[in-house]
C-alpha cells in the first residue's frame, strides 16, 4: 500500500480539490480573501479608519502573514516550484501579499491588496465550473469572429465623435464652455454614448439642435456592436452544436450538455 509523505499531503489539500480537505482549504482560502478586502475598504473610509485604526492595522497584517504562509506553503509542497512561481495564480498569490511589505518604504501602496480579489477565481476550481469555461470560450470565439467589424464600427464611431465635436467647438466656442476640440469630442462621445453628464452644454440654438442630432444619432448606432456579436455568436454556437453527432444516426445538432441523441435516442459522444 502507497502511503503519502506530508509534502504529498499537502499538495492534496492546497492543490487539489478531488478531497474534503482540499475543498474546505479553498473555501476557508477564498473567505479569508473576502475578509481581507472588506477589511482594505473599511480601511478606506476615514471614520472607521480613524475610530478602529489599531484593529484594521492587526487585521490587515493577520491577513498578510496568512497569507505568505500560505504562499511558502504552496512553493513547499509544489513538484515545480518555480512552475507555480510563474503561473498566473503564482504571480497573483505574491502580489497579493507584496503591497504590506512595500508599504513600509512607500505609504499608501497597501491598497494595492485589492488585487487579492482576483484570487476569489479559484472558485471555478472548487465548484467545479469548467462548463462554464466552455461557454466564455464561445462567446469570446465569437468576438474575435467579429473583431474587423467591430473595428470598422468603432473606427466610424470615432470619425463621427471627431466631426460632431469640431462642429460644436465652432458653433459654441470657449464662452460656452466648449474651450478646445479635446473637450468639444468629450461631449459628443458623452452625447453618442447616452450618457449625458450635462457638464457641458449647447447654449446656441444651432448647437442644441446639433445635440439633439447627436443624440438621436447615439440611439440608432447602439444596437449595431450588439447586433454583430450575436450573430457571431449565434453562428459560434450551430457550429458547436454541428459538432455533436450521433454515432448511430449521423444526427447533428444537439445542444452542448445532451447525453442522447434528439432522434434516434442513442447515447451521444462525451464532448471535453
Amino acid at each position: 500500500m502507497v502511503t503519502l509523505n506530508t509534502r504529498q499531503k499537502f499538495y492534496q489539500v492546497i492543490f487539489g480539490t478531488q478531497t474534503k480537505a482540499g475543498q474546505y482549504f479553498d473555501i476557508v482560502l477564498i473567505l479569508a480573501i473576502l475578509c481581507s478586502e472588506l477589511v482594505l475598504i473599511l480601511s478606506s473610509l476615514e471614520g472607521v479608519a480613524t475610530e478602529f485604526s489599531n484593529l484594521l492595522f492587526v487585521m490587515e497584517w493577520f491577513f498578510t502573514l496568512l497569507f505568505t504562509v500560505e504562499y511558502i506553503a504552496r512553493l513547499y509542497c509544489s513538484p515545480r516550484p518555480w512552475a507555480y512561481a510563474k503561473s498566473f495564480y503564482g504571480v497573483i498569490d505574491l502580489i497579493a501579499i507584496l503591497p504590506s511589505y512595500i508599504a513600509f518604504l512607500f505609504p499608501g501602496s497597501n491598497y494595492l491588496l485589492i488585487v487579492r480579489l482576483i484570487r476569489v477565481m479559484r472558485i471555478f476550481r472548487i465548484l467545479k465550473l469548467a462548463r462554464f469555461l466552455k461557454d466564455s470560450n464561445i462567446l469570446l470565439r465569437s468576438l474575435l469572429m467579429a473583431q474587423r467589424k467591430i473595428l470598422v464600427f468603432f473606427s466610424t464611431v470615432a470619425i463621427l465623435v471627431t466631426v460632431l465635436g469640431a462642429l460644436l467647438y465652432a458653433i459654441e466656442g470657449p464662452e460656452n464652455g466648449f474651450t478646445s476640440i479635446p473637450a468639444s469630442i468629450y461631449w459628443a462621445i458623452v452625447t453618442i454614448t447616452t450618457v449625458g453628464y450635462g457638464d457641458i452644454v449647447p447654449q446656441t440654438d444651432l448647437g442644441k439642435t446639433l445635440a439633439a442630432f447627436t443624440m438621436l444619432l447615439g440611439y440608432s448606432i447602439l444596437a449595431v456592436p450588439t447586433g454583430i456579436i450575436t450573430a457571431e455568436l449565434s453562428q459560434e454556437m450551430k457550429t458547436q452544436r454541428d459538432l455533436i453527432r450521433c454515432l448511430n444516426c449521423a444526427t447533428s445538432g444537439h445542444e452542448a450538455d445532451a447525453n442522447y441523441c434528439k432522434k434516434c435516442g442513442a447515447e451521444l459522444p462525451q464532448h471535453p
